[in-house]
């Protein structure tokens, strides 16, 4: 029986072939009952010493949790759905929103995820600050980040049709930043911004209102994410496993 959280057979046959086990060495572990334990870490928030046997010893998952969020494993897999997806057709590249949600951890607010994702939902890619830092000094990190590569040859795919975001990423250097790569800003003015162009008697921003109405698309990718516990609230002291967790949760809104 396959349990909530865990990885469907459609699920796991995505992502085996890049975990494939070395033809030389020691057996391991059945990969997918590790994951699927990393997996439960991550929907229930709770200690890895808490994880139930059917996982296998927690020392073994953790292990291969923290192995694998250095080598960069996480990564390459969040990589390879979205490659994917692409392939066969599924990523809405017409619309991307930016966002941001704040985690909680022991001590406060103290972390902050800043999210973009596609037409559909699912997260390209994120960066994660302090609780303090400003929404829209990330704007342009998590809009570099995009990149999901061709099966083929060629550069990989970093650049949506337009970009949906709220009044608090209206400003000049954002709107300049979108229309020198060519895409469509659908971002309203703030009230300030309104009235400094009429005084200047300057044409007001256009903006595409049906696409805007679709604004909380992102919002509901967060909501989805924010069902993991270990991502609503921040147990982990090094930046690089939190990091890892939510490319996991990142991940599982790719998969099938």
């Amino acid at each position: 029986m396959v349990r909530r959280h865990e990885l469907t057979d459609g699920s796991w046959s995505v992502i085996e072939p890049l975990l494939a086990p070395a033809r030389m060495g020691r057996p391991v572990r059945d990969r997918r009952q590790v994951v699927n334990g990393i997996l439960w870490k991550l929907s229930t928030g709770a200690a890895w010493r808490d994880l139930p046997e059917r996982y296998g010893p927690w020392k073994t998952v953790y292990e291969r949790f923290r192995r694998w969020s250095a080598d960069g494993t996480w990564d390459r897999l969040l990589a390879h759905v979205q490659q994917h997806s692409d392939a066969v057709g599924t990523v809405d590249w017409t619309v991307v929103w930016p966002g941001e949600a704040i985690g909680r951890s022991r001590g406060g607010l103290t972390t902050k995820i800043h999210l973009s994702c596609d037409g559909r939902g699912r997260p390209l890619a994120f960066t994660i600050t302090a609780g303090n830092v400003n929404d829209c000094t990330q704007f342009e990190q998590v809009m570099d980040r995009i990149s999901v590569r061709w099966r083929g040859p060629g550069r990989p795919r970093t650049r949506p049709e337009r970009v949906i975001a709220d009044k608090g990423y209206s400003s000049m250097k954002i709107r300049s930043y979108l229309r020198r790569r060519g895409i469509k800003a659908v971002i309203p003015e703030r009230i300030d911004q309104i009235n400094g162009r009429l005084r200047r008697g300057e044409s007001l921003c256009r903006l595409d209102r049906a696409a805007y109405r679709r604004r909380n698309v992102v919002e509901r990718c967060f909501n989805r994410l924010k069902h993991h516990k270990a991502l609503a609230t921040r147990y982990d002291k090094r930046a690089r496993h939190y990091q890892a967790l939510v490319t996991l949760a990142c991940l599982q809104l790719w998969l099938p």
